[in-house]
């Protein structure tokens, strides 16, 4: 059942303060129902009573959340599989493709639209080049992509933390600056699986922001914006300069985020100088028709909006692209690396 908007907001506010208050507690109960499916879930798998997730014939690496929401999965899967470009390995990636239509396996192309094959999928595909294919049944995936692309030789899977009928052999767990929020299961909190009292064995931890946000060690990217590029150029592969982004210093400018937290997108604007007008739009919006009004000069989009908006729809509005320059901690992908390496057991 679909909530009212306003009730589905006041139900996410909740999920990140400190502590369950209000109403929220009267939604414990069911989150402790969740809670016991996990557990129970899990100690089927201990003892063998379901079956085990396939393995693939390559390494795989899940790179995910506990939490409902974004935290910096998608940047954190295109910068790993840069670094992994970087380190020689021949990566390829794999999703379920959020928000698409069908739930069908097809590889991700260039050209292809974001209604087919979701707007994060499609972004991955057009920011490393690297093969991409989604499907609701990842592991069917995972078969399609080397049967297609021999040559890679580790998957890194967009999400999935929670999916296991495909084998990993490491994970990361990536957090933002909410860290795990109330700490309750959904729906009295954001939780989508128990926080663990330690990182579990073959996993890592990744914080998307300024510091540590949950008693969890782990390490801490660095991000920062990587400029702007105009949205009929930043389609046809035209790099980000940051003198792009200083020139709309002084302009008032509005600034769109179909993000699941577009206040991170707009701070860092902020931060950069640029005085904004904030529009912030369901994660995922699809921009079917364009949210701002026809007379608007100048807006700013994320990445993962542009691949939604064709530059002929435009008229008189310029619509610049903000990527996000994502860096991962010096080691990391070595150590990544060596976890894909030890026998799973």
């Amino acid at each position: 059942m679909k909530l009212p908007a306003a009730w589905e907001q006041a139900l996410v506010a909740g999920w990140w303060r400190p502590h369950c208050t209000g109403w929220h507690r009267a939604l414990l109960p069911p989150a402790w129902l969740y809670g016991v499916a996990i557990a129970l879930r899990k100690l089927a798998l201990r003892k063998n009573l379901l079956a085990p997730g396939r393995r693939a014939p390559v390494p795989v690496v899940v790179v995910g959340n506990l939490v409902l929401g974004g935290a910096g999965k998608t940047p954190t899967v295109m910068a790993l599989v840069q670094a992994l470009q970087a380190a020689g390995r021949k990566p390829g990636v794999v999703s379920r493709g959020y928000g698409r239509r069908g739930d069908e396996v097809c590889e991700v192309t260039p050209q292809a639209q974001g209604a087919q094959v979701g707007d994060e999928p499609l972004l991955i595909r057009r920011r490393t080049g690297v093969p991409v294919w989604v499907g609701r049944d990842r592991a069917a995936a995972v078969r399609a992509l080397l049967q297609a692309q021999p040559q890679v030789d580790l998957i890194v899977c967009d999400d999935g933390l929670q999916h296991l009928a495909l084998q990993r052999d490491a994970q990361v767990i990536v957090f933002d600056e909410r860290g795990a929020g109330n700490g309750q299961l959904l729906p009295a909190g954001p939780l989508r699986e128990p926080l663990p009292a330690a990182v579990p064995a073959r996993t890592l931890v990744l914080y998307n922001a300024p510091a540590a946000s949950t008693p969890l060690p782990g390490a801490l990217v660095q991000r920062q914006l990587a400029g702007a590029v105009a949205l009929a150029e930043w389609w046809a592969g035209a790099a980000p300069t940051l003198a792009a982004l200083q020139a709309l210093r002084g302009c008032p400018v509005l600034a769109a985020a179909g993000l699941a937290h577009p206040a991170r997108f707009f701070n860092m604007l902020r931060a950069a100088g640029l005085q904004i007008t904030e529009l912030p739009l369901p994660d995922h919006h699809d921009y079917t028709t364009l949210p701002w009004p026809p007379t608007t000069a100048d807006v700013l989009v994320t990445e993962k909006d542009a691949v939604k908006i064709a530059p002929g729809r435009l008229g008189g509005t310029r619509v610049w692209v903000v990527p996000l320059d994502f860096q991962l901690p010096e080691g990391f992908v070595a150590n990544l690396l060596v976890q894909c390496s030890t026998p799973c057991g």
